[in-house]
């Protein structure tokens, strides 16, 4: 097993639920606590707070697909997208912290 995986603190995995208002309307989002801090970190990319991110997104997507069946997945998605895509410059993106300091052989 690669420690770099399994070594994580669990703290960056523990679900946190916050309540967000889209169209006027409340409602949770349940991420993983690292997904939240990545969040952060896009919404400040953004000049935005999380909750008008989100809430932008959430319209953004409704505009070009219609329908969102998952947020959730959709909002894990585009942390991953946003941590990947070289449009986003490095200094806009959370460090990525491991916590085994240990080099990887590939």
């Amino acid at each position: 097993m690669c420690h770099v995986f399994s070594g994580q603190d669990p703290e960056t995995y523990r679900f946190v639920t916050r309540s967000i208002r889209i169209n006027g309307h409340s409602t949770s989002v349940r991420l993983e606590a690292r997904f939240w801090d990545i969040l952060e970190a896009m919404a400040r990319s953004q000049n935005m707070t999380v909750p008008q991110f989100v809430s932008e997104l959430y319209e953004e997507v409704l505009e070009l697909q219609g329908e969102i069946s998952n947020f959730a997945s959709l909002l894990r998605c585009a942390c991953l997208v946003f941590l990947t895509d070289e449009r986003f410059p490095q200094s806009v993106r959370p460090s990525a912290k491991l916590s085994v300091e240990e080099s990887i052989a590939v």
